[in-house]
């Protein structure tokens, strides 16, 4: 997550599925779900398409039906996740204005009327930066905005694999800018 900020307005930018790890996972799963479909169809018809994928010892019932369907069903998956990463959905960003007093998070969700996800609040039921940190296997580290008379809304993604320093010193940039105090260390 990068930001820029003015003595006035902060923006931290959010990043989205684009990133190398969904690249590599929709293409292993979109070559897999194709290799499993061509051997499924291959038994079908009792000839091999491709003649690296031999399919002579898998007849068509059972085997054969079930690789076709594995197949289609990872290609719906693979041009699922292919499609959220060339719409980036999940980027964004999240301006800070002080002189309007408000705080906004705007998202890129699916194409659609609801594509364009803009929510806005009051900085003054802002009362704390909230981070929260859980060691382990699979470590989680969340900053969020402490709001008054309503959830906490999170500023980075679940899943952003971002060190314990990074996230603090952003929790301490946040909380300097805002002039509020940070939870949860």
């Amino acid at each position: 997550m990068t930001s820029w900020q003015s003595k006035w307005l902060r923006v931290d930018y959010v990043k989205g599925s684009r990133e190398l790890n969904n690249l590599c996972w929709a293409c292993i799963l979109l070559s897999g779900a194709i290799g499993f479909l061509i051997v499924g169809l291959s038994s079908y018809i009792g000839k091999d398409l491709i003649p690296a994928l031999s399919s002579e010892q898998i007849i068509f019932i059972p085997q054969g039906i079930v690789m076709c369907f594995y197949g289609t069903a990872g290609l719906f998956f693979g041009l699922y996740l292919w499609c959220t990463i060339f719409w980036d959905v999940g980027s964004g960003y999240n301006p800070f204005d002080k002189q309007e007093g408000t705080f906004s998070i705007f998202r890129w969700g699916f194409p659609g009327k609801n594509r364009r996800i803009f929510i806005r609040f009051v900085m003054k039921d802002i009362l704390a930066v909230r981070l929260k940190i859980q060691e382990g296997f699979y470590s989680r580290r969340i900053l969020s905005l402490k709001m008054r008379n309503r959830q906490d809304v999170p500023l980075t993604r679940i899943s952003e694999d971002s060190t314990l320093k990074e996230i603090e010193e952003k929790a301490a940039e946040i909380a300097r800018f805002l002039r509020v105090s940070i939870e949860g260390f």
